[in-house]
């Protein structure tokens, strides 16, 4: 029968056992007390950037980017103490790391501009944009793509890649916006009776601001027709309703004085012959 020597069990066990059971011991403690402590971490950063005016998206983002940090560095701790080189592990995960980015290139641009986007702000949610050819109302800004609610309740998803490479136009970011509007009256009619017309209007207006001024100027003799330039400043959230609201009572307007709104000639040529 096969007698196992006591003092050989000894030295195995104090050789090889009780060192790797210490080691992996350290290990386990290095990598779950490191674990706390990372979302510790970031617990705490995303409290104290939560009072500043970052965005919470971008806060959100900040807090998972440094916890998966400090958790790489625990991991790479926990082998180190196990021995491993961890040299080559970062070689390794660097190696993954860059053929990870080859394979997602339209991810990462999307996730870069999203962090621009975020960054400079040039939009927040609830604000009406124009970007990538689509116009509507910001709700929602991801770290991959933007959501739009456009004015025929559509949803758009647009990536941020999109956005951040085109014009962005920003209606609702100032707080005052000037209406531009072109009103044509014919040759023939009255041009000041016409002019009186339009500044009763905009005087009677109460949503146009009296600074500045509102421009009422003959601004084109067309081919048709003289046409009006007329710009009146109002608070951006009026925008629309004044604009509609002008074009309607200055037409009426021009109906009840019987100024005349000219309309392009049409001209038909005919080759048949008389009878």
């Amino acid at each position: 029968m096969f007698e196992i020597d006591k003092a050989e069990l000894i030295t195995f066990y104090s050789k090889f056992i009780a060192p790797w059971s210490i080691k992996i011991l350290i290990a386990l403690l290095i990598f779950f007390i490191g674990q706390l402590v990372a979302k510790f971490i970031a617990r705490i950063l995303g409290k104290v950037l939560g009072r500043t005016k970052l965005d919470r998206i971008l806060v959100e983002f900040i807090q998972s980017l440094v916890n998966a940090l400090l958790l790489v560095f625990v991991i790479v701790a926990a082998l180190d103490q196990l021995g491993v080189n961890t040299n080559s592990v970062i070689a390794v995960l660097g190696a993954a790391g860059l053929a990870i980015g080859l394979a997602l290139q339209g991810s990462l641009q999307n996730f870069a501009a999203g962090f621009m986007l975020l960054i400079f702000r040039p939009f927040k949610g609830g604000d009406f944009v124009e970007a990538a050819g689509t116009a509507g109302v910001i709700e929602k800004i991801g770290i991959f793509s933007t959501t739009l609610h456009t004015g025929d309740n559509k949803e758009v998803i647009i990536p941020n890649s999109a956005i951040y490479s085109s014009n962005i136009v920003n209606y609702s970011k100032r707080p005052t916006r000037r209406i531009d509007m072109v009103f044509s009256i014919g040759y023939e009619d009255d041009l000041r009776a016409a002019r009186d017309i339009i500044a009763a209007i905009i005087k009677d207006e109460p949503r146009i601001l009296p600074e500045p001024d509102t421009l009422i100027a003959v601004g084109e003799l067309a081919t048709n027709s003289v046409n009006f330039f007329v710009r009146p400043w109002v608070k951006t959230e009026d925008y629309w309703d004044v604009k509609f609201a002008l074009t309607e009572k200055i037409k009426l307007a021009f109906d009840a004085n019987g100024i005349t709104i000219p309309f392009p000639p049409i001209h038909i040529h005919s080759n048949k012959a008389p009878a």
